[in-house]
């Protein structure tokens, strides 16, 4: 058989056999990756382009290497879920680079790091000031992940007693012009209420390029044309300012009505509607 033409067998053939290696090998992207993972794609690779140039005189032979590289990472893999000590052996252990706000230099020599890198590190992850870590722990893919001290840590709405709302994913409802049936149902809407929202907004469906819908309802649409701007719809706030607008006039009633059972009235509706808006206030105004 011609060179060529074995080696387009062989690369007919090892096309999809690479597609199919990467359906089970573990999905890590490259900076999760351990240096012994790196070596196996790297190794996998080779074989594959040897094989498929014809480097590799017999594919068998090319097939048989390529499928014990391929099957021992998958096999110590699960192994590695079901035992800690292989999973020590294949990926390593943890080393705590900071321990109560203290360097441990003994760590830092251990794994070659010298005290300008340990620096640098700290500033990509935003940490300027040494004196506000309180703990620092070097993953087995070389990330350092860093914990603040309670003090320097940024507040939250639980840490100041406030209830926030949350945020389910936003659902695509346009693209490229396109309204998209699955991301209006998974938004529990339908085509007259984003054709209401658009005529709202003056835009035509043909010239919206990207239109999504988030956890608030609110229509986010993305133009072809980058010059025109688009009002942005805020129906949460508008509720609750619709709300507020109402307890106050019922508070305004109360205090110029002579009549006392409407002042007691106004004045009780008034306090149900005060009572109300402290429940939706943290799922209506984010």
């Amino acid at each position: 058989m011609d060179s060529w033409l074995i080696i387009l067998f062989n690369s007919i053939i090892l096309f999809f056999l690479t597609f199919v290696i990467t359906k089970y090998i573990k999905k890590k992207t490259l900076s999760r990756s351990t240096p012994f993972d790196l070596i196996s794609y790297l190794v996998i690779a080779i074989i594959i382009s040897l094989t498929s140039l014809n480097v590799i005189n017999n594919i068998y032979f090319g097939l048989i290497t390529l499928a014990v590289w391929v099957l021992l990472p998958i096999i110590f893999d699960y192994a590695s879920m079901k035992s800690k000590y292989i999973y020590n052996i294949m990926h390593g252990k943890e080393r705590v680079l900071v321990k109560n706000g203290k360097i441990m230099e003994d760590n830092l020599s251990k794994e070659r790091i010298t005290g300008q890198e340990f620096l640098e590190v700290m500033r990509s992850k935003k940490v300027f000031n040494l004196a506000d870590v309180e703990f620092a722990l070097m993953e087995t893919t070389g990330d350092i992940n860093v914990s603040l001290k309670a003090d320097k840590k940024p507040i939250t709405p639980h840490d100041l007693g406030q209830q926030v709302a949350s945020k389910a994913e936003p659902q695509t409802v346009i693209l490229d012009g396109n309204i998209l049936n699955e991301g209006l149902t998974n938004a529990g809407l339908n085509h007259g209420w984003l054709k209401t929202q658009l005529e709202i907004k003056g835009v035509a469906l043909e010239n919206v390029f990207l239109g999504q819908v988030d956890s608030s309802g609110d229509l986010y649409v993305d133009l072809f044309d980058d010059m025109i701007q688009v009002p942005k719809t805020q129906v949460k706030e508008m509720l609750y300012a619709t709300i507020q607008k109402t307890q106050a006039d019922l508070m305004s009633f109360s205090l110029d009505c002579d009549n006392e059972d409407a002042k007691n009235m106004y004045s009780q509706n008034a306090k149900k509607l005060e009572y109300i808006l402290g429940k939706l206030k943290p799922y209506l105004l984010r």
